[in-house]
């Protein structure tokens, strides 16, 4: 028996506003874009954007994220999470432009990656990430002197998420630090702690609690929330100095609405379901699962489920739709009965990769995303050090 149901779930009002409508100052670019986009309900987008993307042939190339809408992945060169992208794009030279899908920390992380000769481009500057504005270079610098003044900086190895801006990827770099994405976030903690005794987590920090204690055999008190938002972060020098992980409280907004609640709800209304959850969910989602992976992962673990199988999947909504409908021989289901779209990543859609498009194909370059020399220089190097991670 297979069904879809839970998946049918109608965004609310509010939802629609979200799903790139207008632009959101509080997002980590929150801009609008210059020029007329195409109206949305124009019924030859798609024929617009294959002649688009046929006039400028070999000289683009489309990434798109496993979290955007059907209608841009149709467009998609390559899909895949961010850094697969990025190294995607980066193995790409002849490609003259890179059109990101994705959000704003993503095209960053392809422009650092790509050639100078490279120009990437965000269809719309408003698709940021909550997540990554978590965590500000001057928050970041400010708790670097806490833990200067507890005595603890030079034993401590910054290791950020993938999921940050560039200036905290240069902040990492500059201070001995790794990148990690949630495929590799242990090993990357495991050579953090080869260089000293404490890591500072950025930003989100359900992935690096759930790194050390499900992954690494660490205790919840071998743990320590920094909150940017109070005086000393919050913690006291004596904690920091006891702690073995310092995690930056930021979290994503989409994985952070799962709940233990969903988890026991969904076992209790389909008898042997495997609950699949991502790694940016809450520690007690996380331990209460049945698996735990990246999106990666989880595409990979449905690919190789049997027919039959029932699946509860906690991560984005678009990519658990795209699941269900790739495998209609399994029950897939959404793990939450509410909508959970990552909002600025919805905001790229058909009208604005068209726009982008039919600009670049018209020779007007739109939204280009260009980080400074400085910090791409030791972006480049935290990003290195996880490139070479064993």
């Amino acid at each position: 028996m297979t069904t879809t149901e839970p998946l049918d779930v109608q965004p609310t009002p509010l939802a629609l506003l979200l799903l790139g409508r207008e632009a959101d100052p509080r997002s980590e670019r929150g801009v609008e874009c210059p020029g007329d986009l195409p109206a949305p309900s124009d019924p030859d987008l798609v024929e617009r954007a294959r002649k688009a993307k046929a006039r400028l042939g070999d000289r683009v190339f489309v990434l798109g994220h496993h979290y955007q809408r059907d209608e841009v992945i149709e467009f998609a060169d390559v899909t895949g999470d961010s850094f697969k992208l990025a190294r995607d794009a980066a193995a790409r030279p002849q490609a003259e432009y890179i059109v990101f899908c994705g959000v704003h920390f993503m095209a960053e992380s392809a422009d650092i990656l790509t050639g100078d000769d490279q120009q990437v481009i965000l269809p719309d500057l408003a698709a940021g990430c909550s997540m990554a504005d978590m965590a500000t270079a001057e928050q970041v610098a400010e708790c670097w002197d806490v833990l200067t003044d507890a005595g603890i900086a030079d034993v401590t190895v910054p290791v950020s998420y993938m999921n940050s801006s560039a200036d905290i990827k240069a902040f990492t770099g500059r201070h001995g630090g790794t990148i990690c994405t949630s495929s590799n976030a242990k090993r990357a903690l495991e050579w953090a702690f080869e260089q000293g005794t404490k890591v500072l987590f950025l930003p989100d920090q359900h992935l690096g609690r759930n790194t050390a204690v499900r992954d690494m055999g660490f205790s919840l008190d071998d743990c320590v929330v920094y909150n940017p938002h109070k005086p000393g972060g919050g913690v006291t020098p004596e904690q920091l100095r006891a702690a073995r992980m310092i995690l930056w409280r930021g979290h994503c907004s989409v994985h952070g609405r799962f709940s233990l609640e969903s988890v026991e709800d969904v076992r209790a209304r389909i008898p042997g379901v495997n609950v699949l959850v991502h790694p940016e969910c809450k520690h007690e989602v996380v331990a209460a699962a049945d698996q735990v992976g990246s999106t990666e992962y989880i595409i990979k673990a449905l690919d190789a489920a049997p027919a039959g199988s029932a699946w509860a999947i906690g991560t984005e909504l678009n990519l658990v739709r795209r699941l269900a409908k790739a495998h209609p021989d399994k029950q897939i289901v959404f793990l939450d009965k509410t909508v959970c779209f990552c909002s600025t990543m919805n905001r790229i859609d058909l009208p604005h990769l068209v726009w982008a498009l039919e600009s670049l194909a018209d020779g007007t370059v739109v939204n280009r995303i260009e980080v400074d020399k400085e910090t791409e220089h030791y972006a480049k190097l935290a990003l290195e050090r996880m490139l070479a991670l064993p």
